[in-house]
């Protein structure tokens, strides 16, 4: 398999250009076509090619505010906190796609060449190279071949660094900060391959654009004055967790890519013992000391007056009885602690168990993680059964604490399954036998699951903390394999893997997460779900964007509010924003029914029969209206400026109720004094709109705005290029005409396909007749507006039958595809076949949505006696 990357997601591109923008006035990158005025992008040193900087701070500083205001970044900057820049971009949503591509666009736009990615571990490391191999093809039709070095750092090779400063291509140097972050780092110190200069000197002298994944691990100060001792041009920051966002350039919270669809959805499905007071059941929460005293925050089971309940309670040098601090709970008679012990973090009890902070004795633990994997196995299965033809491989990963719960060595060093294996392996075989589940999967069990584990020198797993050699090893083994994961023939499906491998790896695929620790995960929420969060990928490698699809679950030992409140908190302390209502009860999702033998029901097909057919559609514009018009738009497009400085001075006022400002002057400087390379300004235009040169030059020519060209090359080419596939897409709408493919039509059986389990929540309408629908019992709807229309079509005598068009159903336009909203069978003085999409009467369109809604009325016209029309209720219909 080999994935598919879409190059066009806008809130990538809105990444991009926050950092790109950055640099605007820089001298311009050459183009085939142009004449030299004078040549500042390149720095030239005695070890080879730099970047160099041609702007001021205040041109930076003005060029950070347009962005920022652009972005409606709050708490935006009144003066630059040093040349770093920040984006934050949830997990999932191709952080490290968008930095390798604003590389890309550093080096056509500016002809910037050499890149340094600062990692803060193994894992990461070798994601950053992975996503370089696998997006390397991809990136080279996109530009044209450019040619690309990239290499990750290695001590034992620093005269690899003479090549990544003498390179006059884009050089990327992938390295761990624990690499060059203390003084005693090979790469520090003199060295006799390299003359007796320092291997960083190598960098240094190529002042490189750093870019700095996940930086919230890189924020000590020794840390921080090891990436300034790399002498950045400039430091690019990217995470979804960052803890100083410093001039913050383009924010995507977790809530934003949420509501954007560009992660799964999160389900919880709670596994917790319930009425379990029959053994004597201790949990060591936290050993403290507060000067000499130290105390023990235990969980036991205590009495009180409606009966045994399992609480919290603080044990001391006074306070050891067990019996006691239950409040006399048969259960703990005789029982005390012996020892509480702060150094070691653990408690011994006077029957010589010990207990660490995190593990617990007594209780159900054994029982609550055997049904967490059962729990897993049937949910997993579940989606296979749903997938399989869609052709999406399911993957279900097991994070655990402790390695030899799944593999352990007798004497001899021979592999044993360890109890999750067992488990696992007699549940799995118990599910598959059932005949729901019938030539599902045809791999042996022993095929199906596996474990990523580090090993030691004789080839035995082990437990790590995710930062050793042999975690490295682990790493690449999981990076290697993710797109062999992904392929539907290769029988692994399940995947046991250590706690501490958690951070820098992901699959697509992830459908399913389940933590069986038998200590208390202190592991944070957002990394733990961060594992499953992106989009699925089918056989093709093709993203999927279906919400019914991409729905991951978290199989957890706590209950649904208990984890929804405590990633919700993460949520807030990491970015300040709410995610309420965003996290799902598995328990409360329901299945949308259609309502049996609709496809035989007249009424239906009455109107389906006229609509099912797909189309293809025609443009029709003469060249010399395209000319004209695009020309009079140029003429009242926006002033192109040049880039300049500007001094604002502020009186500071200060009263009872705080500090503000006074404006008392505002002034740009006449003239900034840069000199630029004049770019291929038909080639870059015509990359973006795919006119001809021919017919761009006429529409500038005729603008009288070609002088504006050498005031400011790159806004002038935006504004351009904007103006220009605004009327171009305005001319192709008004002239588009619709057609029948032959006899090529949407199949019934889609909706057979079309399994949909959904939420429910205020939106969704509840079908009382079903007989005036296609749905049993559900009608899945986006808004108000929506939800009323359905209420009105059930009520009202004139609707005879009304369904919400499928997601499948779609009209092609020139700029993209449209789903429209209903199909309608109004009966009023004669039966009327309406294709209605519902908007709000205040409800201001973009302006693409009334590009589609234009391209809607001229595809149903094409149809017999179907009507087309955009309403905000029922009574528009009339």
């Amino acid at each position: 398999m080999k994935l598919h990357f879409d190059s066009n997601q806008q809130y990538q591109w809105d990444a991009i250009k926050s950092i790109t923008d950055i640099f605007e006035g820089q001298p311009l990158s050459s183009g085939d076509f142009e004449f030299t005025q004078t040549a500042t992008v390149t720095l030239l040193s005695e070890n080879g090619f730099g970047n160099n900087l041609a702007l001021s701070a205040e041109q930076i500083l003005e060029n950070v505010k347009t962005i920022q205001q652009r972005n409606e970044i709050q708490n935006a900057v009144a003066e630059l906190q040093g040349m770093n820049f920040s984006v934050e971009m949830e997990t999932g949503t191709g952080k490290t796609y968008v930095y390798l591509k604003t590389v890309y666009e550093l080096n056509k736009l500016y002809g910037f060449k050499k890149f340094v990615i600062v990692v803060p571990s193994v894992a990461i490391r070798e994601g950053v190279l992975k996503n370089l191999q696998i997006t390397h093809d991809h990136f080279q039709s996109l530009y044209d071949k450019t040619s690309i070095n990239f290499d990750v750092y290695d001590s034992r090779k620093v005269s690899n660094l003479r090549g990544f400063s003498s390179g006059n291509s884009i050089q990327i140097l992938v390295i761990n900060i624990d690499s060059f972050a203390k003084d005693e780092n090979i790469i520090n110190k003199p060295n006799d391959k390299l003359t007796g200069k320092k291997p960083i000197e190598f960098i240094q002298s190529t002042k490189p654009i750093v870019i700095v994944d996940e930086p919230q691990n890189m924020e000590t100060e020794i840390r921080k004055q090891a990436i300034e001792n790399l002498n950045p041009l400039c430091t690019l920051r990217y995470s979804a967790t960052h803890t100083n966002l410093y001039n913050l350039m383009y924010s995507l919270n977790p809530v934003k890519a949420y509501d954007l669809g560009l992660v799964k959805q999160i389900e919880v499905d709670s596994v917790m013992s319930e009425n379990d007071f029959n053994d004597s059941f201790i949990q060591l929460e936290s050993v403290n000391r507060t000067g000499n005293n130290i105390t023990a925050k235990i969980k036991i089971d205590t009495t009180s007056a409606t009966g045994i309940k399992r609480k919290s309670v603080t044990a001391n040098s006074n306070k050891l009885d067990l019996f006691e601090l239950s409040n006399k709970n048969q259960k703990y008679e005789g029982l005390k602690i012996y020892e509480i012990d702060y150094g070691n973090q653990q408690i011994e009890l006077t029957n010589g168990i010990i207990l660490k902070v995190g593990e617990s004795q007594g209780g159900m633990n054994d029982e609550v993680m055997r049904f967490m994997i059962q729990k897993t196995v049937e949910e997993h299965l579940k989606k296979e059964r749903e997938y399989k033809a869609k052709g999406i491989k399911v993957l279900t990963l097991f994070f655990i604490d402790k390695v030899k719960n799944y593999r352990e060595y007798d004497e001899s060093g021979n592999a044993l399954q360890g109890k999750f294996a067992t488990w696992f392996e007699e549940i799995y075989q118990t599910e598959i036998a059932k005949p729901k589940n019938k030539n599902l999967i045809p791999n042996s069990v022993a095929e199906i699951h596996n474990g990523y584990f580090s090993q030691d020198s004789k080839g035995r797993v082990k437990d790590t903390g995710g930062e050793t050699q042999a975690d490295d090893d682990t790493y690449k083994l999981i990076m290697q394999e993710k797109e062999k994961l992904l392929d539907i023939n290769t029988p692994l499906r399940f995947i046991f893997s250590h706690s501490a491998l958690r951070e820098g790896w992901d699959n697509p695929n992830v459908f399913q997460i389940c933590t069986l620790n038998e200590t208390r995960s202190e592991i944070k929420k957002r990394q733990e779900i961060g594992r499953g969060l992106r989009l699925s990928v089918d056989q093709q490698g093709k993203r999927i964007f279906d919400r019914n699809i991409n729905r991951l679950t978290v199989i957890a030992n706590e209950s649904y509010d208990a984890f929804a409140k405590a990633l919700q908190k993460e949520i807030e302390e990491d970015c300040g924003v709410t995610f309420t209502g965003r996290i799902k009860d598995k328990n409360k999702r329901e299945k949308l029914n259609y309502r049996k033998g609709f496809q035989a029901d007249p009424k239906f097909l009455q109107i389906w029969e006229k609509i099912k057919f797909h189309t293809k559609y025609n443009v029709a514009y003469q060249t010399n209206d395209l000319v004209i018009l695009a020309a009079k738009a140029m003429k009242e497009m926006p002033e192109t400026k040049k880039p300049g400085v500007r001094s604002t001075k502020n009186e500071v006022v200060m009263k009872t109720d705080g500090v503000s400002g006074k404006l008392l002057s505002d002034t740009v400087a006449p003239d900034y004094g840069l000199h630029f390379e004049i770019p291929d300004m038909l080639a870059y235009i015509q990359g973006k709109t795919e006119l001809t040169r021919s017919t761009i030059l006429d529409i500038v020519k005729k603008s009288d705005k070609i002088s504006e060209l050498l005031i400011n090359p790159q806004m002038f080419m935006d504004n351009t290029t904007s103006t220009i596939k605004s009327v171009l897409y305005d001319l192709m709408i008004d002239g588009i005409k619709y057609e029948k493919i032959g006899s090529k039509m949407y199949e019934m059986t889609l909706f057979n396909d079309d399994e949909i389990e959904i939420y429910l929540d205020n939106f969704t309408f509840a079908v009382s007749k079903a007989d005036k629908t296609i749905y049993d019992n559900y009608i899945p709807l986006d808004s108000n507006v929506e939800n009323q229309f359905a209420k009105d079509c059930e009520s009202s005598e004139n609707i005879e039958f009304y369904f919400k068009l499928p997601n499948w159903f779609k009209i092609p336009t020139p700029i993209g595809n449209y789903n429209p909203d209903w199909a309608i069978v109004f009966k009023g003085e004669k039966k009327i076949y309406f294709v209605a999409e519902t908007k709000s009467k205040e409800e201001e369109l973009r302006k693409s949505e009334e590009q589609k809604i234009k391209c809607g009325k001229a595809h149903f016209q094409i149809f017999d006696d179907v009507v087309y029309k955009k309403v905000s209720s029922v009574k528009d219909l009339s």
